[in-house]
């Protein structure tokens, strides 16, 4: 399978991309919102097929201490080929440099990030717009 990769948001159809995390499935995402959370990344993929993206990810980063890997998302007709994986390794490829690189995964797929070098955090603490529904996916915990 022949992928093009991109790093820069310029060429992406928001709607498209917006569609894509629907599909995928990681949720609504509005088109102005996507464009604003990738044009404030530091680091961004991507992939495409046959000009259409199947997959994305990026990175909040400061340059030098944190850099936050998130909203990685394939195609489920695209998953299980280690478009994902390759996705997060590009990413901390692009992070090298900070002191640490972090993220929050689905409940699930500890093992996925596991294997791509992450450690499960202790003391990670979060705050979301919706904290009953984190709490109900197993996001965040009471304890």
């Amino acid at each position: 399978m022949d992928l093009d990769w991109e790093y820069s948001h310029k060429n992406i159809s928001w709607e498209e991309l917006s569609n894509l995390y629907s599909i995928a499935p990681l949720g609504k995402r509005e088109p102005k919102n996507l464009e604003k959370v990738f044009s404030t990344s530091m680091f961004k993929c991507f992939v495409r097929d046959k000009g259409n993206i199947i997959g994305v990810g990026r990175a909040l980063a400061d340059g030098a201490d944190c850099s936050y890997i998130c909203d990685v998302a394939v195609l489920p007709t695209y998953q299980g080929r280690g478009i994902g994986g390759d996705i997060v390794k590009k990413l901390i490829e692009l992070s090298k440099g900070h002191k640490k690189i972090i993220l929050y995964s689905s409940p699930g797929a500890e093992l996925f990030y596991k294997k791509l070098g992450f450690n499960r955090m202790s003391t990670a603490m979060a705050i979301f717009e919706d904290q009953n529904k984190a709490l109900e996916t197993g996001l965040t915990n009471k304890t």
